[in-house]
């Protein structure tokens, strides 16, 4: 690439041989692929220094400024985490902006404020108690401040809605549930959803 452009550049002075057997034009050639290295180097080097951009060695020197490593996986899912991460100040501590950080990190939660000093978290869509929970509550409370109490909330079917839906005791025995899987047929929700 830059070897063509320095023939472009020095062909009209007439004043060099400029092919590839010549002395100037082994050196134009060296020159060139020289160039050409430096210009990749510096655009990865402009590529990784970018959190919107980077790929490879800049998502892992920023995920190492961290405690722990966010539960993202893809790089556009790595970038939104560390993104998230980055915007966390002193006035990120509304329910809104605590959900959007722990969403930010690949973790699809909410908080809602319980009171003074408390959080929920809790996992909208998801029955149980989610995959990976052990990483997730520490990345959890990594990222909130010490002084708040933070409760993680797992959804299980209530009473209720067992009486809502109708359930008894024949219908379970009918569709074959041990008490695990009973206890996991939530009616489905149709708030939010994972986009």
């Amino acid at each position: 690439m830059y070897e063509e452009y320095l023939r472009g550049l020095l062909a009209p002075l007439g004043v060099y041989r400029l092919d590839r057997g010549s002395l100037s034009g082994a050196e134009l050639y060296a020159l060139g692929r020289g160039l050409d290295a430096v210009s990749a180097r510096l655009e990865e080097v402009e590529r990784e220094s970018v959190t919107a951009t980077a790929e490879g060695e800049g998502l892992r020197r920023r995920e190492a400024l961290f405690l722990r490593r966010p539960a993202a996986v893809t790089p556009e899912e790595r970038r939104a985490a560390i993104a998230a991460l980055l915007q966390i100040d002193g006035d990120s501590l509304t329910p809104e902006a605590i959900g959007r950080t722990i969403r930010g990190c690949g973790i699809w939660a909410r908080a809602e404020e319980l009171g003074t000093n408390r959080v929920r978290v809790v996992f909208p869509g998801t029955v149980g108690i989610p995959a990976e929970f052990e990483q997730i509550e520490k990345i959890v409370l990594d990222i909130l401040p010490c002084h708040l109490g933070v409760e993680f909330y797992f959804r299980f079917l209530t009473w209720e809605e067992c009486e809502r839906v109708g359930f008894t005791w024949v219908i379970v025995d009918i569709q074959g549930y041990d008490w695990e899987e009973f206890q996991m047929a939530v009616p489905i929700e149709k708030e939010w959803k994972r986009p």
